[in-house]
């Protein structure tokens, strides 16, 4: 199905809830590799994904809400997000799509409000993204 390329200065927009992990999320900026452009911006090839990476959000983890940091990432696509059939340089170009597994890595764990505070436990959390794109001109499958 046709969907739209993405380019260079689309963002990657992270859904708050990681579990029960609660993010303060700020998007992620991708930076295409592909040769080709849209509107002079680099096109997106599978694997730019992997370098959109949101340092230093904060997050709450009942009962730890205390709040703590982490990194957010991509860590998959959706079937949908990687071109079966449009290539740059032998690589799928990346497409809007639907959503994406997002990953949310603590960097201080979130405590909770006792003396003395216990950290969470949990060192990685999973949830959802999206893209958004500024191309509403050239799609790809």
């Amino acid at each position: 199905m046709l969907d739209f390329i993405l380019v260079t200065g689309d963002r990657a927009i992270f859904n708050p809830t990681f579990g029960k992990a609660i993010v303060a999320v700020r998007p992620g900026i991708l930076n295409g590799t592909g040769i080709p452009t849209i509107n002079k911006k680099k096109i997106c090839l599978f694997g730019d994904e992997k370098k959109v990476i949101v340092p230093g959000c904060s997050y709450t983890s009942p009962p730890n809400i205390t709040p703590g940091t982490g990194t957010l990432s991509i860590q998959s696509l959706a079937i949908n997000q990687k071109a079966r059939k449009v290539k740059s340089k032998r690589t799928a170009v990346l497409l809007k799509g639907t959503t994406f597994t997002a990953r949310f890595q603590v960097i201080v764990p979130a405590t909770t409000p006792t003396v003395p505070p216990e950290p969470d436990t949990m060192l990685v959390y999973f949830g959802t993204g999206f893209f958004t794109t500024t191309n509403r001109t050239t799609k790809g499958t």
